[in-house]
C-alpha cells in the first residue's frame, strides 16, 4: 500500500497517476478524496486530527505529504507543525517511509541565484521559517533512527491543470488568455524556474520506491535556462495568439495593492524571489536517475493545449 495524504491537488494527482507504474495499490486521504483510478481507495481525514492520520497511514509502506494550507503566514505557523508531528507518528508508528513534498521557502535569499540541495538554509520570510522547522523535525526523527524519510523539493511550479495554486496561471496564462494585460511580480529581467507538475510527480513516485534516495533532500526534475519574467509572457503570449502585454509589480506596488487585495498581503515578504535571479537546479537527481525535466518550449505548448 502507497498512501497520499493531502490527495486532489495537482501534484497528488500527478503523483498518483505516476505510482501505477510502481504500486497499483494506491489509498488517496484527504478531506474529500476523489478517484483518480478506478481501482484507488479513497479515506477520508483531516491531517490535523491524529487518530484519523493513524487510520490513514495504517498499512502504508510509503506516505507521501502532498497536502497544501491555506496561504496565510498565521495558518502555516499553527497547523503545519501538527500536521508534520501527526503524519511522522504515524509512520513511526506503522513502520512507514515518508516523502515531503516541499518548496524552496527555507532558503537563503541570496543564494537563491543558483539553488542546489546544499544551499544554507536561512529562510528570509515568516513562511520560510515554518518550512525549515518542518525540515528540522523530519530530520531529527531520521537522525534519532525512528523513520526513513526523503523531502523532494520543487520550484514554484506550472503543467496542466494548474490554476489557482499557480502564480504564473494566475498573473501570466489566464489574463493573456483573455487578451488582457498580464503581471510579473518584481522585475521581469530576472530568470525564474518553474518544474513542470507532471516531472514533479512522476519524478516524486520515482523517489518514493528508490530505497537508497531516503535520509537526504532531492530537488525534482526542473529544465535548466529558465526564461526572465518577460520571456516567460513572450512565450505564453505566442502559443496563445495574444499580444505580450504586462506590467512589473515590484514590492512596492505589491505594498499598494495589499491594501486592496487580501492575498498580497501575503505576497509582500515574498516577492524577494522576483527581485533577482530564481534558478532551481535539479543536476544531482538527473544524474543519478538519468532522467531529463520537460523543456519550457515543450511544457509551455502542452499547458496551452490543456486549455482548448
Amino acid at each position: 500500500m502507497q498512501t497520499i495524504l493531502g490527495a486532489g491537488g495537482v501534484i497528488g494527482n500527478e503523483l498518483a497517476r505516476a505510482l501505477r507504474d510502481y504500486n497499483t495499490n494506491i489509498r488517496l486521504v484527504s478531506r474529500n478524496p476523489q478517484k483518480v483510478d478506478d481501482d484507488n481507495e479513497l479515506f477520508t481525514a483531516d491531517l490535523l486530527n491524529k487518530e484519523e492520520v493513524n487510520k490513514a497511514v495504517k498499512g502504508s509502506e510509503v506516505v507521501y505529504l502532498t497536502a497544501g494550507m491555506e496561504y496565510k503566514k498565521e495558518v502555516w505557523k499553527d497547523k503545519w507543525p501538527k500536521v508534520i508531528r501527526n503524519v511522522l507518528d504515524a509512520c513511526i508508528a506503522y513502520n512507514a517511509k515518508l516523502v515531503f513534498f516541499d518548496n524552496i521557502y527555507m532558503y537563503d535569499k541570496n543564494s537563491i541565484g543558483f539553488m542546489t540541495e546544499d544551499n544554507p538554509v536561512k529562510p528570509p520570510s515568516e513562511k520560510g521559517k515554518v518550512r525549515a522547522l518542518l525540515n528540522k523535525m523530519i530530520f531529527d526523527e531520521v537522525e534519532k533512527g525512528t523513520v526513513k524519510a526523503l523531502i523532494a523539493r520543487c520550484a514554484d511550479y506550472y503543467g496542466p491543470g494548474v490554476i489557482n495554486t499557480s502564480m504564473l496561471w494566475q498573473t501570466v496564462i489566464k489574463p493573456l488568455k483573455e487578451k488582457k494585460t498580464a503581471n510579473w511580480m518584481g522585475y521581469s529581467r530576472f530568470k525564474h524556474s518553474f518544474t513542470f507538475t507532471p516531472d514533479a510527480g512522476k519524478a516524486t513516485a520515482l523517489l518514493g520506491n528508490t530505497d537508497d534516495a531516503y535520509n537526504q533532500v532531492w530537488h525534482l526534475p526542473t529544465a535548466k535556462n529558465p526564461l526572465t519574467g518577460k520571456e516567460w509572457v513572450e512565450a505564453f503570449a505566442q502559443k496563445l495568439n495574444s499580444k505580450p502585454k504586462f506590467m512589473q509589480a515590484p514590492k512596492l506596488v505589491v505594498r499598494i495593492l495589499s491594501l486592496f487585495i487580501p492575498i498580497m498581503k501575503e505576497m509582500i515578504e515574498m516577492v524577494y524571489q522576483y527581485d533577482r535571479d530564481y534558478v532551481f537546479d535539479s543536476s544531482k537527481f538527473e544524474k543519478r536517475f538519468g532522467v531529463k525535466p520537460t523543456s519550457y518550449e515543450d511544457g509551455i505548448q502542452i499547458v496551452v493545449d490543456s486549455l482548448n
